[in-house]
């Protein structure tokens, strides 16, 4: 087990001394990824939990076949209310969530990278259909629940990934300041029922062995299941258009002091405007 304490410091709790280029190789975290797949990383769980304080009041009692079988584990619905109703705005995921306008000038900081909407997608065109307008960003941690939701009735296009590289979120690891524009993350656009277009954005951090989107192109209902993270830190950006909804006054006011708003999946956060 000791030869794998550099490989998941984040179940360990350990500090890292990896070098840059070495904690941001795929083939470490592939590493990484395939260890914890396996039943000899089950005895990982039981620590993880403790450390974590995860209530697993929440989740269906079973045996997990390993640490990654734990980890994306699936929730009990009745303690993820998704709210239906058609003007509401709902969090996509469990996590912590920052509101930001969209402006021209609009530059934020994603776990030590910084970015705009432009070089968050690579598509400079689409992101100027979104000035004006609302990017929501979602910090799961490692304790939240790794799998989100469709956050309307949509029309869902093909996932378009941009392959990057896995680096650590913790900055002792770090060489320089601007790494996390690097890492793997996959966009769909979804031209949804009631907050007309909008792009969502699934972004690995370090360990994450995969983002797991289900689906290609389609047809998708307001909660239903869109993926999942593997293990690891990561984020979800949606990006909203210009006059398509408002955020509930406590949420834009913590944002407005930076500080970071706790959400749950299917908890509304605004309005359809």
């Amino acid at each position: 087990m000791k030869s794998f304490k550099g490989i998941v410091p984040e179940i360990y709790g350990g500090r890292l001394s990896f070098l840059r280029g070495v904690s941001s190789s795929r083939g470490i975290s592939a590493l990484g990824g395939a260890f914890l797949s396996t039943p000899v990383s089950k005895p990982l769980i039981k620590g993880f939990i403790k450390r974590n304080n995860i209530d697993m009041s929440e989740y269906p009692l079973r045996d997990y076949k390993s640490f990654d079988d734990f980890f994306t584990r699936e929730i009990k619905p009745a303690k993820r209310p998704v709210d239906m109703g058609p003007l509401s705005l709902i969090s996509p995921c469990d996590g912590l969530l920052t509101c930001l306008e969209i402006t021209p000038e609009l530059e934020f900081v994603i776990k030590g990278g910084r970015y705009s909407v432009a070089s968050l997608l690579k598509n400079r065109d689409l992101a100027q259909k979104f000035l004006g307008g609302r990017c929501l960003i979602f910090r799961l941690c490692v304790h939240n629940y790794h799998r989100y939701c469709y956050f309307d009735n949509c029309q869902k296009g093909v996932n378009i990934p941009i392959r990057g590289r896995y680096y650590t979120v913790r900055p002792e690891a770090l060489g320089v300041a601007d790494y996390f524009s690097e890492n793997s993350r996959e966009y769909t656009l979804l031209k949804t029922e009631n907050f007309g277009t909008a792009v969502q954005v699934e972004i690995g951090a370090a360990m994450v062995g995969k983002i797991v989107n289900l689906h290609q192109a389609g047809s998708f209902k307001r909660g239903e299941e869109k993926g999942m993270f593997r293990f690891g830190g990561s984020t979800i950006v949606l990006l909203l258009q210009k006059g398509s909804c408002g955020i509930f006054p406590e949420i834009e006011a913590a944002c407005l002091k930076g500080e970071e708003y706790p959400v749950r999946m299917g908890q509304a956060i605004g309005t359809a405007l």
